[in-house]
């Protein structure tokens, strides 16, 4: 399930990922993402994700092509988790994320104001 959190607001989004996300909730998110992407240059988005976090294939795979159209409308990206297998592929993700001129870094859940308040700043 993707659930968007209450300290969104404009371009600075706060998602929550639990369980495997269906291709339905993958196009919602991604119409709800298009309206930001349509009104703003660059967002920022903080993501946290559940121990269970999973897509499906279809999910995925619409969430990839989604994401490789829009990478230039990204500015940060804070992904937080407890997974050490999140926290090492942001770290691989985050060194070339920085070549196209996205910040991205990852945060434990211990963390998530601290995380929050990285995207938001300036």
């Amino acid at each position: 399930m993707i659930k968007e959190l209450p300290r969104s607001y404009e371009n600075n989004l706060a998602f929550e990922i639990t369980g495997k996300v269906t291709k339905e909730e993958e196009e919602a998110w991604i119409a709800r993402l298009d309206v930001i992407t349509d009104t703003y240059e660059k967002f920022n988005v903080m993501i946290v994700l559940g121990e269970n976090a999973s897509w499906g294939f279809e999910a995925g795979l619409a969430d990839i092509k989604w994401i490789a159209k829009h990478m230039d409308k990204f500015n940060k990206i804070a992904i937080v988790s407890e997974s050490d297998i999140w926290k090492w592929l942001i770290k691989v993700d985050s060194f070339f994320a920085k070549f196209i001129g996205i910040k991205e870094l990852y945060f434990n859940m211990s963390n998530l104001d601290a995380a929050w308040d990285w995207v938001i700043k300036e």
